[in-house]
């Protein structure tokens, strides 16, 4: 009765999709997704299914949504060992050496967004244990100011999903997440970790938990100071120090929990953040006393109920972000303060044998005080959900959801839906389609001077397909996955201008193409070897556009390079880690009639881990040397990023 029931569910969402989709490639996607289904269900009244054995399913995330109800969507979790290696970096160095998302830098000290499959910065997501970190009124979060130290947990996740993650989750999202609490009588934990470098870097860091039966405190807080005067190269071909350089930073995060009974705990974690960072100046530029303070203030108040088969959530979440930029050289000095107020309660219940079902109401109020005095606002309110279903044995797992959300005095509809099937225990394909829409930001909509409150919002379709295989023989592992994808923009924002920028919609954009993922790893004895190699490759082209004779018709999206990779190799012995990281980046054009652009480049960079046990006190240590081959290079024009730089550290972790 399960796949009669199926069929009808998809047959019903089917026909709204090919209603609303023109592009033949998403109704390929639809009738897949339709299909399906059907066809298992009809392969299953004719042969008869022999027993197999499924992986039992991996937790990698305490989101229930990456849990159960993604089936076809591409989530990359970053290992452990990963985040240990980069545990004194950002997250915008361990992303762009360690999965294929590109990283826009705009140079050392200055901001760094992510760019999925061809995205804008605005189009993608950030969320800290569920709840968006985007700036309220830029609509982008900086991952330079990310730092890997106080995440335990993160989750990559390719693609749109609107339903599942909000309206602005156009190209993709990251999850940052901290552990769950542990309730245990008398358990303490402790760690001390610090590190230095060249060009005078110096981090410090601290982490630490107390609990009982009943309470839980945790706090982690972490400084970092920096020169950055490094070596590079004028556009007369002179070699200078770079100036104007210094960051310092100051993070702290804390928890409180409490566990009211068995199936009740109420928790409140605060995170602040302040970073004071002067910016060099670019090439074309003589001089440079530019500086910019950003601070944020997050709150977050969380319950979790827990019975038998379904399950209560509720959040409420509190961020302030304010940055101050000052020019002496021009007389500038802006502040802008926005806020962001964001709930969201939530039920997820257990349905028949092997459905599961979640709704959840998430409302988020952002506003910017402007230097005018005057305070504007933008409210979402929305309404989700989910159902997914498996059948035969576990091998089909398939996901519908939808949304409905009000933004302001707009209403808009954003229905999905995702499966995987399990053809062999080592073989399993998958699918995805997602309508998309991302309302203007704030800044968008009434930055002065340069506002444009005639914007309209960016909506499309996303389509993503593509398989996995996992072998394991003996001491050898191996694991290869590819990914199509296609997405079709309708009303791309983009900022135009000389002395004054101003957001304009430049009609469609079709981003599209393919990503591999392997991996093979083979152990003999305490030795353990790993090669792995990512690639990406990205058409992101405006096909129509609303200005007059544009010269950006056919051409790639600026700063959006084509061709993206990356090799890891290393080992691991005993109590040793090796890892060499090779990424390549193709060209970027920097216009958008590909008329200049930026020579493609490659980084070499090295880290290794020695991990003990002394006296019952672990002892971690840890190199990294970034850019070995110092290669000169730039990743936004006119922005030098230093050559070879290493940063060595340590962590001493006490538990009683």
């Amino acid at each position: 009765m399960y796949s009669q029931h199926s069929i009808k569910i998809f047959s019903i969402i089917a026909d709204y999709l090919i209603t609303n989709a023109v592009n033949p490639l998403r109704c390929h996607f639809v009738v897949l997704l339709t299909f399906l289904p059907c066809f298992l269900f009809a392969q299953k009244m004719t042969d008869t299914l022999k027993e197999i054995n499924v992986h039992e399913h991996k937790q990698t995330s305490n989101d229930l949504r990456v849990n159960d109800f993604s089936p076809g969507q591409k989530i990359k979790p970053i290992d452990s060992i990963s985040l240990q290696q980069y545990q004194l970096q950002n997250l915008a160095n361990l992303l762009s050496q360690q999965t294929s998302v590109f990283i826009k830098s705009y140079g050392f000290n200055e901001l760094a967004t992510l760019n999925f499959r061809g995205s804008s910065a605005a189009q993608s997501t950030v969320l800290w244990n569920g709840v968006p970190l985007q700036n309220p009124a830029l609509g982008i979060a900086d991952v330079s100011e990310l730092p890997v130290f106080l995440i335990n947990r993160i989750n990559v996740v390719y693609g749109s999903s609107s339903a599942m993650w909000g309206s602005g989750n156009v190209g993709g999202a990251v999850l940052l997440e901290n552990d769950n609490t542990v309730f245990d009588s008398g358990k303490k934990t402790l760690s001390l970790s610090g590190g230095t470098g060249n060009f005078g870097q110096y981090t410090g860091g601290v982490t630490g938990s107390i609990a009982s039966k009943r309470w839980y405190f945790s706090l982690g807080a972490l400084a970092q100071t920096a020169l950055n005067n490094f070596p590079y190269t004028t556009l007369s071909g002179v070699h200078a120090d770079m100036t104007n350089s210094l960051l310092q930073s100051t993070d702290v995060l804390t928890r409180i929990a409490y566990k009211i009974n068995e199936r009740n705990i109420i928790s409140l974690s605060s995170w602040y953040q302040q970073y004071n960072r002067e910016i060099p100046s670019a090439l074309f530029e003589t001089f440079s006393d530019k500086k910019q303070t950003d601070g944020s203030l997050r709150l977050l108040l969380d319950w979790n109920r827990q019975a038998e088969r379904s399950l209560w959530y509720a959040k409420a979440s509190l961020i302030r972000d304010y940055i101050h930029y000052t020019d002496s050289a021009v007389l500038l000095d802006t502040k802008n303060t926005a806020y962001q107020y964001y709930q969201e309660i939530g039920w997820k219940k257990n349905i028949f044998t092997n459905g599961q079902l979640i709704l959840f109401s998430p409302i988020q109020l952002s506003w910017l005080n402007l230097q005018s005095g005057v305070t504007k606002r933008q409210l979402k309110i929305a309404l989700a959900g989910a159902y997914n279903i498996k059948f035969f044995q576990n091998k089909l797992n398939v996901a519908i959801n939808a949304r409905g959300e009000i933004i302001d005095s707009t209403s808009v509809f954003l229905p999905g839906a995702d499966a995987s099937y399990t053809i062999f225990q080592w073989l399993n394909i998958r699918a995805n389609v997602q309508r998309t829409y991302r309302a203007p930001t704030l800044n968008e909509l009434y930055y002065f001077p340069g506002g444009n409150s005639e914007l309209k919002p960016e909506q499309g379709w996303n389509e993503d397909a593509g398989y996995t295989i996992k072998i394991k023989k003996g001491n050898l592992s191996f694991y290869h996955d590819l990914s199509l994808f296609n997405r079709d923009i309708q009303n791309w924002i983009v900022w135009l201008g000389g002395a004054i920028w101003t957001p304009h919609n430049i009609a469609n954009v079709n981003s599209r193409g393919i990503e591999t993922e392997n991996n093979i790893e083979w152990t003999l004895g305490d030795w353990t070897i790993h090669l792995g190699v990512n690639t990406s490759y990205v058409l992101a082209t405006t096909e129509s556009s609303y200005i007059p004779n544009d010269g950006s018709i056919g051409k790639q999206i600026p700063y959006t390079p084509r061709y993206n990779g990356q090799l890891n190799a290393g080992f691991r012995y005993k109590k040793f880690h090796f890892n060499y990281n090779h990424t390549y980046t193709g060209y970027r054009f920097i216009t958008s009639d590909e008329s200049e652009y930026l020579l493609p480049y490659q980084t070499g960079n090295a880290q290794l881990m020695y991990n003990s046990t002394i006296h019952k006190h672990s002892l971690q240590l840890t190199a990294q040397c970034n850019n070995i081959w110092n290669e000169q290079y730039e990743v936004a024009a006119y922005r030098p990023l230093p050559g070879v730089n290493w940063l060595a550290g340590f962590k001493i972790g006490i538990m009683e």
